[in-house]
């Protein structure tokens, strides 16, 4: 069983290591075709992608928080994330089949 954090923010990379999270791999970007049943998924993936985390039989845990509109497309660093209550919450998603 493998644990993943996937993210390209050094903030939240920085926050990671804080938290003292046990990870395997440290990664950019995830390829889904890699995660195997049991393994965990700690990022902010886009729901596609989390839902094929979630499909492959892998827990996903999804890097939460209260985004303000002023600091959307901005470098957060660990004390920002912080001071947003950033958290971890475990997420299963299912996709319904139903075309728009």
């Amino acid at each position: 069983m493998t644990t993943y954090f996937i993210s390209r923010h050094p903030g939240a990379i920085e926050w990671a290591a804080r938290q003292k999270l046990a990870v395997d791999r440290l990664v950019s970007h995830l390829d889904t075709a890699q995660v195997q049943a049991g393994d965990t998924v700690i990022g902010s993936l886009p729901v596609n992608l989390a839902a094929q985390v979630c499909a492959a039989g892998a827990t996903y845990w999804h890097l939460s928080l209260e985004l303000p509109a002023a600091l959307r497309g901005q470098e957060l660093s660990a004390d920002d994330l912080e001071s947003l209550c950033v958290h971890l919450e475990p997420f299963h998603i299912i996709p319904t089949g139903e075309n728009q």
